[in-house]
C-alpha cells in the first residue's frame, strides 16, 4: 500500500477551506520570515503561501538579508508579534549559522507559533495539552488516522531524534489516545537494523539517503519516510523505497508522502493558532 501523502493533504487542506467559509468575514493570517536565498528554503515558503491561499487563508512573507543581525532579526519578529492581524508566525529553518535560532524562537509568542517549536509548546507537547505541535510529526499522525492503522499496544519506532520530528513524533505516538510503545533510536544506535526489525510502525528522520533498507523493515510494517535529502538527481529519502516497498503493509514515497502533510498540518495550525487567540470560535 502506498501511503498517499498528496490525497490526504489535498483533503485537510479542503476541510479547513470549508471551516474558514463559515467565516467569511474573519480573515486569518499566516505570516512567514525568510532570512538569504537559500533556493530549497524558498520553494518551500512559496509552496506553503500557495496552500494557505488556497485554504482561504491570507499570508504575508517578509525577505531579510543574509547577513542581518541578531537583534535586527529579533526586531522584526517582534513586531508580527505585536501585530493583532498576524495569527501565526513561522520562521523558516535553517537559519545563519551567525543568528541564535532558539533567541529567535523565543520572540515568537506560543499562541502565534504554527510550527510548534518554542519552549512552551514543546513542553506543552510533554505534558500532553498538545495545543500547536510540530507540522511533520502531527502529519504522520494525520497519515495514521486517515489509513486508520492501529497504534494502541503496537511497538513504533522513531529514527532521529531532532526536536522538530524525532522527538515530538516519539511524544505523539506514545501519548494518550495513540498508546504505542516507542523506541527512540538515531543513526549511531547499535543494532539499528535489530531495533528496526520489531516495529509495526517505523518513522526515519535521520536525512540519510536510503539508510532504511528491507533488512530494517519487518514485514506488514508501516513505514514513514520523513528524511530528505537533495542530490543533483532530486530529493531523495531516508527509505529505499523500491526495496522496503515489496515488504511493508504500507509505505510514504518521497516526495508526496510526508512533505505535503506538513504543510497541510501548518495551514491547521494556523487555524488553531486562531481559535486560541479568540479570533475563530473553540
Amino acid at each position: 500500500m502506498i501511503i498517499d501523502g498528496k490525497k490526504v493533504a489535498i483533503q485537510l487542506r479542503n476541510q479547513i477551506k470549508a471551516q474558514l467559509a463559515q467565516f467569511s468575514d474573519i480573515q486569518i493570517t499566516l505570516a512567514t520570515v525568510l532570512v538569504g536565498e537559500n533556493p530549497a528554503s524558498k520553494l518551500y515558503v512559496g509552496m506553503k503561501h500557495r496552500e494557505a491561499h488556497a485554504a482561504g487563508i491570507h499570508s504575508k512573507h517578509i525577505t531579510l538579508q543574509q547577513d542581518i543581525d541578531q537583534q535586527s532579526l529579533e526586531a522584526e519578529i517582534e513586531k508580527l508579534a505585536s501585530d493583532d492581524s498576524v495569527n501565526g508566525i513561522l520562521v523558516q529553518l535553517p537559519l545563519p549559522k551567525h543568528i541564535d535560532k532558539d533567541r529567535i524562537l523565543a520572540k515568537i509568542p506560543a499562541e502565534k507559533d504554527v510550527d510548534g517549536l518554542t519552549e512552551v509548546n514543546m513542553g506543552r507537547l510533554v505534558q500532553g495539552q498538545n495545543q500547536l505541535v510540530p507540522c511533520t510529526p502531527l502529519g504522520v499522525m494525520r497519515l495514521i488516522e486517515a489509513y486508520n492503522i492501529p497504534t494502541r499496544g503496537k511497538t513504533a519506532v522513531v529514527v532521529g531524534r531532532s526536536s522538530l520530528v524525532g522527538l515530538p513524533q516519539m511524544l505523539l505516538l506514545s501519548a494518550h489516545g495513540a498508546d504505542a510503545t516507542v523506541t527512540l533510536a538515531h543513526s549511531r544506535s547499535e543494532n539499528l537494523v535489530e531495533i528496526c526489525q520489531r516495529a509495526d510502525i517505523l518513522v526515519s528522520a535521520v536525512g540519510s539517503a536510503g539508510m532504511i533498507t528491507a533488512a530494517h523493515v519487518k514485514p506488514g510494517a508501516m513505514v514513514f519516510d520523513v528524511g530528505v535529502t537533495r542530490t543533483a538527481a532530486g530529493i531523495l529519502g531516508d527509505v529505499d523505497f523500491a526495496a522496503v516497498e515489496k515488504i511493508a503493509g504500507g509505505v510514504t514515497p518521497m516526495p508526496a508522502g510526508t512533505g505535503p502533510m506538513t504543510v497541510a498540518c501548518l495551514l491547521e495550525n494556523t487555524v488553531k493558532a486562531a481559535r486560541l487567540q479568540g479570533i475563530l470560535p473553540i
